[in-house]
């Protein structure tokens, strides 16, 4: 917990030209609120003279709950929405342990629900949006699209979950197998897990801030899910793919043979990281255009 404000000063956020891929999309930041008010930004990237309205990817960025801003990974993701001629937006979610659950959560359901009421005047189309997140975000992605089922909440045509990070127990095999190793083990995993879920009973954890906890995983959107062999994540999101397919529910699962938890962002010219982006684009591509 000590190293949360070292690892949030170092961070370096890309510039204007390099989220806008040297201005072939068109930026914006605008703000909604979440349910109790709180201010969110959002960014909103749509691509430069692209008829739209476009689909959309709502982005959730990743940094274990506790670090991290809507900026982060945008010039890449931004090369596979320009692929698919999306737009995207990216949620300004805050950060524990200062905001805890359900904080990061509201503010991504709140980005979503801005969308299905105010997208159309930025080009984006409600009714194809996607719902990706990263590691942390796709944690915060798997819970809102759960939240948005169960109350009748916005509309997404699929999931896309990158090494999400489910399952707050922290317990699985390969938590333990990998206790230790690399940049994301379990003791990290428990450090942004405690920061998130603050004071809450451990024992009475709602599935939204866990979504591993979830009974019922029916009524889903299609679902992509993608990890590393060799990360802490493996097994959780093995099971939440799993558990979507025994529901009668449709999910993709990836298991990358030997990759680390973001490998795809710590060695982006690795085979294993083209073949990870490759799978992703494929995937969007199909899911689009049905």
């Amino acid at each position: 917990a000590d190293d949360i404000l070292a690892l949030r000063a170092g961070a370096v956020m890309p510039s204007r030209e390099e989220y806008t891929l040297g201005g072939r999309f068109d930026d914006h930041e605008v703000e909604t609120a979440s349910a109790e008010g709180s201010p969110v930004r959002l960014v909103v990237l749509t691509p430069r003279g692209g008829p739209g309205p476009h689909p959309v990817l709502l982005h959730v960025h990743g940094g274990g709950m506790v670090v991290g801003s809507a900026y982060d990974v945008l010039p890449d993701l931004g090369l596979l929405a320009l692929d698919l001629g999306c737009a995207i937006v990216s949620v300004e979610y805050r950060l524990a342990p200062e905001h805890p659950y359900p904080a990061a959560l509201d503010d991504v359901y709140a980005g979503w629900e801005w969308i299905a009421r105010n997208g159309l005047e930025l080009g984006l189309d409600a009714a194809r949006v996607v719902v990706h997140g990263v590691s942390a975000g796709g944690g915060l992605a798997a819970g809102a699209v759960l939240a948005a089922r169960d109350r009748g909440g916005p509309s997404a045509i699929g999931q896309m979950l990158v090494y999400p990070m489910l399952d707050h127990r922290n317990d699985s095999a390969s938590a333990r197998q990998l206790e230790g190793v690399g940049a994301w083990d379990r003791r990290a995993n428990a450090t942004g897990w405690a920061a998130y879920l603050g004071g809450l009973d451990r024992a009475a954890v709602p599935a939204y801030a866990s979504p591993a906890l979830a009974d019922d995983l029916s009524g889903l959107p299609a679902t992509f899910l993608e990890v590393g062999s060799a990360e802490t994540f493996r097994d959780e999101d093995v099971d939440y793919a799993r558990r979507i397919w025994a529901a009668g529910g449709e999910a993709e699962l990836h298991v990358w043979p030997g990759g680390a938890h973001a490998f795809d962002a710590l060695v982006p010219d690795a085979p294993l990281s083209r073949d990870a982006r490759d799978a992703r684009l494929r995937w969007l591509r199909r899911l689009l255009a049905r």
